[in-house]
């Protein structure tokens, strides 16, 4: 009998396990400025409230966490995974 091993082939992941837990951080960052651009239903339908439509949140924390999501996304796209 043969008791050598074949040489295993050296992985060919395109990316790490640090990778993989950038893009779902992104990816949760992302959704997190989706819901709060979302907001929540008006209590009457029938009355415009400029507060709700133009408040902070939507108009400026919420682009801000979608554009830091797309950041986090580019980042771990273009980290190269360690060694070892």
């Amino acid at each position: 009998m043969n008791d050598k091993k074949a040489p295993q082939a050296p992985s060919n992941n395109l990316f790490g396990k640090e990778n993989y837990v950038w893009i779902i951080a992104g990816l949760a960052v992302i959704a997190l400025g989706l819901i709060l651009m979302a907001g929540g239903k008006s209590d009457d339908p029938n009355v415009f409230n400029p507060k709700e439509v133009y408040s902070f949140t939507r108009i400026t924390v919420a682009p801000i966490l979608i554009l830091l999501g797309l950041a986090l996304e580019v980042f771990a796209i273009f980290r190269k995974p360690k060694k070892g």
